[in-house]
């Protein structure tokens, strides 16, 4: 599970106790973990990234931080009893549901696909913000293209990943955006296992939490489909700027 665990039924509570582990303490029955690496004092800018990034357009705005968010120099880590145990022997990536041609890859296939690298910010729901990171890996419209495109009826993305069978939701627009990726490297390191390496979903456009770790598949799908958050009173779309954190 991509967050905390606890015993409180409550389901905010349970969001704001549990998940927000950023100056919303997690209390005796979180088992979230947080490990932090350091970044410089001077904030990223667009002109830094390097030849041939795709930029991300909130980089741009004149206000970088979306309200309610203050940031981080640092890249916490919050999980629920560790990552999942990924083998890279056994590794795949599938792209399903609403696409005309069905597909998966082992590591070696997916890692040999032609690369990205965006500088974008990332905005945790919990109220931190980590800017100008630069994410490498395979654009989510490469992703699709290879799979044929998608079905004419397609309007959603539910990712998958490895972690106990955690989901979270995606409209179309915003997974196939320009800045959204599958990573597998972040400023210039390998995606740790921490991070949700050794791929993860990025779509730096909406709060974190939609940017699954440790992704195992891409389902394509015509209805919306609330995942493992989204069930739990997070927003089915979470939108930073608008400050989209909660269905109620």
């Amino acid at each position: 599970m991509q967050g905390c665990s606890t015993d409180r039924t409550d389901t905010k509570s349970r969001i704001w106790v549990c998940a927000a582990a950023w100056g919303h303490p997690c209390g005796d029955n979180c088992s979230a973990v947080m490990r932090e690496e350091q970044q410089a004092n001077e904030i990223p800018a667009p002109a830094d990234a390097p030849p041939g990034a795709i930029i991300s357009p909130d980089t741009l705005r004149p206000q970088r931080i979306p309200p309610g968010q203050s940031r981080t120099r640092k890249w916490p880590v919050l999980d629920a009893g560790g990552p999942p145990q990924v083998n890279l022997d056994t590794w795949t990536l599938r792209v399903i549901g609403l696409v005309r041609e069905p597909l998966e890859w082992n590591w070696r296939e997916f890692t040999s696909l032609p690369r990205v690298r965006v500088f974008a910010d990332f905005h945790c729901v919990t109220q931190w913000s980590r800017l100008g990171n630069i994410w490498e890996g395979i654009s989510t419209r490469e992703i699709i293209a290879r799979a044929g495109g998608v079905l004419p009826e397609a309007r959603f993305v539910l990712a998958h990943g490895y972690d106990h069978g955690f989901t979270t939701n995606v409209p179309i627009e915003d997974f196939l955006a320009e800045d959204a990726l599958i990573a597998i490297s972040h400023d210039g390191e390998p995606l740790s296992l921490d991070h949700g390496g050794p791929a993860r979903l990025i779509v730096p456009r909406l709060y974190a939490w939609k940017s699954a770790k440790w992704v195992e598949a891409i389902e394509l799908l015509s209805q919306d489909q609330a995942g493992f958050w989204e069930s739990n009173g997070y927003h089915m779309h979470g939108d930073p700027w608008t400050e989209e954190r909660h269905s109620w």
